[in-house]
């Protein structure tokens, strides 16, 4: 009996696993979202192929963008993001101050 309750505690454990992980988010772009996409519109250079980076970076007293670091294998995207981001102001409100935020960009062909 004991083998049994496991056993299902561990298909319940399992399905549940499954079933959240599978879930795609359908929340809607956030306006600081919206914004950064806006920043970062036409870029000066071709990309022959979808490039991707993280971005780290956290907001000064005037709630500015100041970016602390760009992950990516291209020199040339990692320039173009310092540049479009650094910073620029944003309307939308976030915590200032010692919080880093940490968001995947890609640049694609067009």
């Amino acid at each position: 009996m004991k083998k049994l309750n496991v056993m299902l505690l561990a298909v319940a454990f399992a399905i549940s696993s499954i079933a959240t992980a599978s879930t795609k988010s359908t929340e809607p772009q956030t306006n600081f979202t919206k914004e950064i996409k806006e920043l970062l519109k036409k870029p000066s250079f071709k990309v022959e192929d979808e490039i991707e980076a993280s971005v780290t970076f956290t907001l000064n007293s005037e709630g500015e963008i100041v970016v602390l670091s760009v992950d990516s294998d291209s020199d040339m995207v990692k320039g173009f993001i310092k540049r479009r981001l650094n910073y620029q102001k944003i309307e939308t409100k976030l915590d200032t101050g010692i919080k880093f935020y940490t968001m995947p960009v890609r640049v694609v062909a067009s």
